[in-house]
């Protein structure tokens, strides 16, 4: 098993649970596929695209769940990422984890409440 992640506007994700889908934002329209991250990935790929913004959060996706439409593409000096060439079925969302802003303003996913 592979979790990979997605960041968004809590906004766009509520819009897209009432939808069913959710077909991308911003770059991923642009670039025509949705943008993941790993998890080694995710804190970079937050400080780079989503550095001082507010009300994010992270979906929980399980990479195999989503068969050929994911393809592991290269980006940022040759790194794989990955990126889903269709659309994402909100039944396929494993978890929804908040990004609050952290001291240095970077988005960051907050501990489970248990350790809090």
């Amino acid at each position: 098993m592979s979790r990979i992640y997605k960041i968004l506007a809590e906004e766009i994700w509520r819009e897209a649970q009432a939808a069913g889908v959710f077909a991308g934002a911003g770059v991923d329209l642009a670039d025509g596929f949705i943008h993941f991250s790993t998890a080694d990935q995710l804190a970079e790929t937050a400080r780079r695209h989503f550095h001082g913004q507010e009300g994010l959060v992270a979906l929980e996706v399980e990479a195999d769940d989503l068969g050929p439409a994911l393809k592991w593409e290269p980006s940022r000096g040759g790194e794989l990422f990955p990126h889903l060439h269709d659309v994402l079925p909100a039944a396929s969302v494993r978890a929804v984890h908040p990004m609050p802003l952290g001291p240095d303003n970077t988005p960051g996913m907050a501990p489970p409440a248990w350790l809090r």
